[in-house]
Parts: structure tokens; sequence; C-alpha cells
């Protein structure tokens, strides 16, 4: 059932036979995490990568007492801080997990042993081509789009955001302030 679950969030970018997931599947352990629970500190080093089976995750960074956060993931998502699990440095981002959650969770060594074998390297390509695409994108949106319609369109992509998140969250992921958020929610509904 998990390497059905890796296979069908991955299907979207690339369709790799059930027996690459099961691969996958067995080079990692199930974990569980508390709502709030840091994952991953800031300052850290990051030593896994994880694919999210229940709840959510944030990536944030600390600037001038209050968390930017820089992404949500949610169910069938891949998390991590990826800058530090690639690079192998510290970094001053840090992972929580926003609500209780169950992750698998595939540590640095065991990816490596995975991006050795020929389908492990172009999973891990294509995930990093599609993450780079996703990023490049939001980055536009940030630029071209007003607060409003990265609002409508984050709702689009994730219906049950506003139930799971905490709005100041959601504010600080769209680059607005809580407050604009609130108003952009009223004129909504």
């Amino acid at each position: 059932m998990l390497a059905e679950r890796l296979k069908s969030s991955f299907d979207k970018y690339f369709e790799a036979p059930l027996a690459a997931w099961e691969e996958f599947a067995s080079y990692g352990e199930m974990v569980s995490f508390r709502k709030n629970e840091v994952i991953k500190a800031g300052g850290s080093t990051e030593k896994y990568g994880y694919f999210i089976l229940k709840g959510s995750g944030g990536v944030f960074i600390w600037k001038e007492n209050n968390y930017v956060c820089l992404d949500l993931m949610y169910e069938e998502d891949f998390f991590a801080d990826s800058m530090s699990l690639y690079t192998g440095l510290s970094s001053p981002i840090e992972t929580i997990s926003l609500e209780n959650s169950e992750m698998l969770r595939l540590s640095k060594g065991n990816i490596n042993q995975l991006k050795a074998t020929p389908m492990g390297q172009l999973l891990f390509l294509i995930a990093a081509e599609t993450s780079f695409v996703e990023k490049q994108n939001q980055q536009i949106d940030l630029l071209m789009k007003n607060a409003t319609e990265r609002y409508l369109q984050l709702l689009d992509r994730q219906p049950k955001l506003i139930q799971r998140t905490p709005q100041k969250h959601i504010a600080s992921y769209l680059g607005i302030t809580t407050q604009s958020l609130s108003r952009i929610r009223k004129n909504i509904d």
C-alpha cells in the first residue's frame, strides 16, 4: 500500500513501475510527529528526507522575531530542508510538523543508496526538476500576481488548507500580513 501511495503521488511527473516504489519504501521507516514539533532545527544539518502520509509540515526561516514560511506540504508531498540535505551543510531553515503527522523517513545514506541505482537517479532527478519548477512558479507568482490571486490559487491547489494551517503561516507563505489575509478572506466570502 505504501509503494502504491508513493507511485500515485509521483505518477503525474513520471510513471515509474510499482517495483521501483516498493524498493524506495523498503529504504524508509515510519515516524510520527506531534503538532508544532520541530523536525529539523535551524542552524543544523538535515539528515533525512520525508514523504508525508498523514498531516502536514512547513519549511520556515526565522527572521526578525518571526517565522517566514517558505513552503507548506501536505499528504503525498516530499518534505525536507532540501538545501541542507543535498549539500550536507547546515542551514537556517527549520522544518516543523504543522499537525500530528505520520511520515516515511529516509536517511541521507539510504537516499544516496537509492540514487546509486538507475531508477533512483531518474526519480531523484525528476523530483529535483519538479521542485525547481514549482519554486520558480512561486517566485513568479509573488512578482506577477496580487495577493488575492495567489490566495485563490493556493485554495484551488489545497482546498482544505484553511481548516488545517494557521493563518499566520498561510499569510507568510503568500508574502502578506495576517491582516491582509483576513481582508482578502472577508472580501471573498
